[in-house]
């Protein structure tokens, strides 16, 4: 698949698409709250998109390990405005939710990709997705954000990994979602210890076999504090490196909180491998560089 179709928009996967992270939540790991309000979101937003973000994550509800479920009254509290202030920005917007209701009211706002981190198992959401023409991404996870990473166990992590969503790629398909408008995602982090981390990591290639874009969410994650010593928000060296590994083992998109340093990265990259230059980013005044 040389395209990813969002909605209205079809994006080239013919170099690598940037995914930045907008979490309007108050306990994210990555940011500390600091876009837990609309407006602080929106602003944000529109920096990533300046920076040359692709495509915007907008989520309502953290699942970093440990943490509590939020109704689904307050996560379309949070998410929605953001969705409804963005329609229209010039990038496709994703949102991160696993709530059927949530992604019906998101797609009506101008969403244009669900995220979702249970790979719609939930057959409403399934239906929901089936019934638009939005993208999805299905991500693995082992576990509830309580208490996936509580000594996690696989006998093979990489063919587990692959074998779970080569099933939701039949399932999703199956229901009428065209292969076009599907995204995988291994779930680093997401009921996987450190080891497990290294391996789906050098394992990637396999997950690309499986004829849909792999998305790589490694940025600012435990793994990175393990390997560097230092807390999230000083992770964004570790996190550029970790998303040219990614992509280097055939990800086609990497959702990253640091969209500039990023798209540089991958710039440098790809002028070496001889590949196709990501486009041009947007200056502070709006105009191409």
């Amino acid at each position: 698949m040389d395209y990813l179709q969002c909605g209205a928009y079809r994006l080239s996967l013919e170099r690598p698409l940037v995914m930045g992270v907008v979490n309007v939540t108050p306990d994210s790991f990555s940011d500390g709250g600091q876009f837990a309000t609309a407006d602080a979101a929106v602003d944000h937003a529109h920096s990533l998109i300046e920076e040359g973000a692709d495509i915007l994550d907008i989520g309502g509800e953290s699942t970093r390990p440990g943490a509590a479920p939020v109704t689904i009254g307050e996560e379309c509290r949070r998410v929605l405005p953001v969705v409804e202030r963005l329609a229209g920005c010039g990038v496709p917007l994703s949102v991160d939710t696993r709530r059927p209701e949530l992604m019906q009211h998101a797609i009506a706002a101008g969403a244009a990709m669900i995220n979702d981190v249970s790979a719609l198992e939930d057959s409403r959401a399934l239906q929901v997705i089936a019934g638009s023409a939005v993208a999805v991404c299905l991500m693995h996870k082992k576990g509830e954000p309580q208490t996936m990473q509580q000594n996690p166990q696989y006998d093979d992590v990489v063919c587990e990994v692959r074998d779970y969503l080569e099933s939701r790629v039949r399932a999703v398909e199956a229901a009428g979602i065209a292969r076009d408008r599907i995204v995988v995602d291994p779930g680093f982090g997401f009921g996987k210890n450190f080891e497990h981390n290294l391996a789906l990591l050098r394992g990637l290639r396999t997950l690309s076999l499986l004829g849909a874009p792999v998305l790589a969410g490694l940025s600012r994650k435990a793994m990175l504090g393990r390997l560097t010593g230092r807390p999230a928000g000083e992770r964004v060296h570790a996190s550029v490196a970790a998303a040219l590994l990614a992509i280097s083992e055939g990800a086609s998109i990497v959702r990253v909180h640091d969209v500039a340093a990023t798209r540089d990265a991958i710039a440098v990259w790809s002028a070496v491998r001889g590949t196709i230059r990501p486009a041009p980013a947007q200056t502070e005044k709006g105009r191409q560089a």
